[in-house]
């Protein structure tokens, strides 16, 4: 299929990555009982390995019509196939021992299995481009594939091999970048870099990461996104009213900023310091199952108008839908379609 322009429209609308799995594909309830897994957690799967791929290929043709059918504009492929955001790329490195996983405090405080590093942190070849190929071949609209960010990767891994963590961040950053180039190749319009350690650990984040996610993207042509945000409601319950790193960002070269404001209230001045840039507002608030009315979401559009343009403002969610139930999230994802309408008719 051809694939439409990049913002095809004024507020075009998107998730930031993840749709909600369905029950039949993976344990929600497993899923929903533990902090995201780092390392692989084939547990939470409930179909046979022998069948796993064909299901996951069926749940994210269903990710992408519910899309299509909510009205959004830029399509992704739901994560499907992934247990959590960042363990689908991470553990397909090299210089990972998976045998012999590792522990690293989550953003909570809490220790977590994780990656253990053991070697030069390698991409032994492309990881999501079959991904994008798939999603590609069966949307004609605009199309988003995410990837996790090498800072955030840095921080949930057991660093047994490079002398600190920012010559392993650097070393993910490698991996990243080339994944980027061939998922752009491959087809995709958007590449999303998911840095939300970069809230979490913002000291590091300056002291390195911020480099660390520049290598990744040096030398990309294609769009590029960062999402950034304050954790997955269901995991994390405390929101703080501000970014502890987010004008730090206009230094990148991303060209867009994905953060979320619905759940945090955000005090949306902070968009000032990102003049440069697009803005993709999280504007559906995870943190409650209730579907938002789309004046809701509109209203919540409307606060960033003082400090951005809207052609400037993709209009998002606040994080992944993961956690959700699908019927929630179908009506999210309709009333976020159904409030651009409501401002494209103002403008």
């Amino acid at each position: 299929m051809t694939a439409r322009p990049v913002g095809p429209t004024v507020l075009p609308t998107s998730l930031v990555g993840s749709y909600a799995q369905p029950d039949w594909l993976i344990d929600r309830a497993r899923l929903a009982d533990r902090f995201p897994p780092r390392v692989r957690a084939r547990e939470l799967w409930r179909v046979d390995p022998h069948y796993l791929e064909q299901a996951q290929d069926d749940a994210t043709l269903l990710a992408i019509r519910a899309q299509e059918e909510a009205g959004l504009d830029i399509i992704t492929d739901g994560e499907m196939r992934r247990e959590s955001y960042s363990n689908h790329f991470a553990t397909a490195l090299d210089g990972i021992d998976l045998d012999n996983p590792g522990t690293a405090l989550d953003r909570s405080g809490h220790p977590n299995p994780v990656p253990r590093i053991t070697g030069p942190i390698m991409r032994p070849s492309p990881i999501q481009v079959d991904d994008v190929k798939f999603l590609r071949a069966h949307t004609d609209h605009t199309i988003k594939m995410t990837v996790p960010g090498p800072f955030t990767m840095s921080q949930q891994a057991q660093n047994d091999y490079y002398p600190d963590l920012e010559s392993a961040a650097m070393g993910y950053a490698t991996a990243v970048n080339a994944e980027i180039q061939d998922l752009h190749a491959a087809g995709a319009d958007i590449v999303q870099v998911d840095e939300p350690y970069m809230q979490a650990r913002p000291d590091a984040a300056r002291d390195y990461g911020l480099a660390a996610l520049q290598a990744a993207l040096d030398g990309v042509t294609g769009t590029t996104a960062v999402h950034i945000c304050f954790g997955y409601a269901a995991i994390i319950h405390e929101r703080p009213d501000g970014y502890s790193f987010l004008p730090e960002l206009a230094g990148c070269s991303a060209d867009q900023i994905s953060i979320e404001t619905a759940q945090s209230g955000l005090d949306l001045a902070v968009l000032a310091d990102l003049a440069g840039k697009s803005i993709i507002l999280g504007v559906i608030d995870m943190s409650d199952h209730k579907v938002e009315t789309a004046e809701v979401v509109a209203g919540r559009v409307r606060r960033a108008y003082a400090y951005t343009t809207p052609d400037k403002i993709i209009i998002g969610t606040d994080c992944g839908m993961k956690y959700l139930p699908r019927a929630s999230a179908e009506g999210k994802m309709r009333a976020m379609s159904r409030a651009a309408d409501i401002l494209r008719a103002e403008l």
